[in-house]
């Protein structure tokens, strides 16, 4: 028996790959399905079951395009209901794989098909959980994803905790946990870094395991601080119930040059946007007037699906050189699907045809030019921003940014910082395209900003808030 975790960090996601006498299973796959074939292919395995845990709202997954190259069986679930075929899992069954089985729990909260999958190795023995998104490390599934008119967040919070309480906490202490994702996931409030634990550990640590907590408490606990999620959580929700575009052709249609001229033309009708995928320091230098930078150094996915509203946004790329693969399926994990192509030769091509390119003002975070008297805007999340902040700086969180621009006065000129350089870059960029001219970017972000002089909300000598300049 092998089981093998594949971890993606851009998207803070997990699948499962599990062998046993040659047959596999894989629980929760990517929606780019070359990789799993590979690795079938060099174990002389043959891939039996494709276990969901449930209707993923963070990615696309790729069970149908995988269940077609290889006739395996694509499992969910109690009440599951999609449009393609698929085998509805009972609670309690029982499923072979070479000499181990798995075990399907129904395990409803997250979402009301969800499903935890217990593993027994050769000897009947409980060795692991793949939990899904019912339990993370140090938290669990936020339950406000499902609700509908039938249901509400509350409802789903206490399914959540009955099955908490009576289909994980009963099993043995000493089972590997392996949740569907980790730190900087939205799935959750507050995940760990670490990707994997055993049960009993986190009985200890984790709050909603806590078995002094009563449902109200857990209830309370669970919907206390959870934001509202990213616009295109429901959209990949909705696309993992359909049959959607093969994935395959979703890359060959994006890894299509396009001459400079024709993607004038497209900036000119309007009906493309240009998303420059390099890193923050090269769009800074030089970058198309327009053009939104999100870097593929970044995480890269889920900004694209928070701030490109869209969906089926038509987007051409400018990126580094043999990277236009891999944005094309990085934004293929999300369903932006509508890559037109890649601008041929990238922002140098722009050059050479004497076309004007834009620049980012930058200032280092030591340079005298910060001072009490000048704007700053901060952007990053609220947790980070109460933790501590540049004095008086306006904050507006990056992923609402679009909604809050008239909280900016378009005639003030704003230094715009996050933590380390990557969301003010990306801030600048639509708020330059929606119209604002006066903004500069501070290298390194608040990282830097806390080794300076600059006033903060909270004093870096701990001597509360103040205005000095320790």
């Amino acid at each position: 028996m092998k089981v093998q975790q594949l971890y993606t960090k851009c998207l803070a996601e997990a699948t499962y790959y599990i062998v046993s006498k040659g047959e596999t299973a894989i629980i929760d796959p990517l929606r780019e399905i070359n990789p799993y074939l590979e690795m079938i292919a060099k174990d002389n395995a043959k891939l039996k079951y494709i276990f969901l845990t449930h209707f993923h709202a963070d990615f696309v997954s790729g069970h149908v395009d995988l269940a077609r190259e290889t006739g395996a069986t694509i499992v969910y679930g109690p009440t599951a209901k999609a449009a393609f075929k698929f085998y509805e899992g009972k609670d309690n069954e029982i499923f072979k794989l070479g000499d181990v089985s798995i075990k399907l729990l129904h395990t409803p909260g997250h979402t009301l098909e969800s499903s935890s999958y217990l593993l027994f190795d050769s000897l009947g023995k409980a060795h692991c959980l793949f939990s899904g998104d019912t339990l993370f490390i140090g938290d669990v599934g936020r339950p406000d994803l499902a609700v509908s008119t039938t249901i509400t967040k509350e409802d789903l919070a206490e399914k959540l905790y009955s099955s908490l309480q009576n289909k994980i906490m009963t099993l043995p202490d000493d089972i590997i946990i392996y949740p569907n994702h980790g730190k900087g996931s939205a799935c959750g409030k507050n995940m760990s870094k670490e990707t994997y634990d055993t049960l009993g550990n986190q009985k200890k640590v984790n709050y909603a395991l806590d078995a002094n907590l009563t449902k109200d408490g857990f209830v309370k606990r669970v919907l206390e601080g959870l934001t509202s999620p990213p616009q295109y959580f429901p959209k990949n929700a909705q696309m993992n119930k359909l049959i959607n575009k093969d994935i395959n052709q979703v890359i060959t249609d994006g890894l299509c040059p396009i001459s400079v001229t024709e993607c004038i033309d497209y900036l000119i009708n309007d009906s493309a946007l240009i998303l420059d995928v390099r890193s923050a320091e090269e769009y800074t230098k030089k970058h198309i007037l327009n053009s939104i930078f999100i870097g593929l150094e970044g995480d890269f996915a889920p900004w694209v699906g928070t701030l490109i509203k869209n969906i089926n946004q038509p987007i051409i790329l400018i990126a580094p050189k043999d990277k236009e693969l891999e944005a094309i399926t990085r934004l293929s994990r999300i369903g932006y699907d509508n890559v037109l192509g890649y601008v041929s030769g990238g922002i140098d091509e722009w050059e050479t045809r004497g076309i004007i390119t834009n620049t980012v003002t930058c200032v280092d975070a030591f340079s005298k030019e910060l001072s009490n008297s000048i704007s700053f805007l901060d952007v990053r999340k609220h947790a980070e921003y109460n933790d501590n902040n540049v004095k008086n700086a306006k904050h507006i969180p990056l992923d609402i940014l679009h909604q809050e621009t008239t909280k900016l006065d378009r005639e003030q000129k704003y230094y715009v910082y996050c933590a380390g350089g990557y969301r003010s870059v990306i801030a600048i960029s639509i708020l330059t395209r929606l119209g604002f001219t006066n903004l500069v970017n501070i290298n390194g972000g608040f990282t830097q900003i806390i080794k300076n002089n600059i006033p903060l909300t909270k004093c870096k000598k701990n001597c509360g808030a103040c205005a000095c300049s320790h």
